[in-house]
């Protein structure tokens, strides 16, 4: 288990229930390593201003990241934490490596407008 205050997704049904339950998900699959470590903190930093998406966190060598480790939007990619962001289910944007701040806000405000 990721040691992270997101939420830990550990089964193949937690994986289906949250993206089929929930509007808008991000999950960071990765290890407690140094490319990884400023994912979840920009994660766990967010997750109170974006109350319309579920962040999530699944341990890279878990049996359940077969989930997000074979999607075909993640196939080429080399560097970990894989993140993924879905929309009623759906693969809306991917990224690999690590992440700012900046780069993640931009990529939730594009995926997932808030409605009105």
């Amino acid at each position: 288990m990721l040691q992270t205050n997101l939420t830990h997704i550990e089964t193949d049904e937690q994986f289906q229930e949250t993206i089929h339950n929930n509007e808008n998900v991000a999950i960071v699959c990765g290890r407690m390593g140094p490319m990884c470590l400023p994912v979840y903190d920009v994660m766990e930093r967010l997750e109170d201003k974006y109350d319309h998406v579920a962040f999530r966190d699944l341990a890279f060598d878990s049996p359940v990241s077969h989930n997000i480790r074979n999607l075909p939007e993640v196939r080429d990619f080399t560097g970990l934490p894989l993140t993924v962001y879905f929309h009623n289910g759906e693969v809306v944007a991917a990224t690999s490596s690590i992440q700012n701040k900046a780069q993640v806000k931009q990529i939730l405000n594009e995926s997932f407008k808030k409605a009105a």
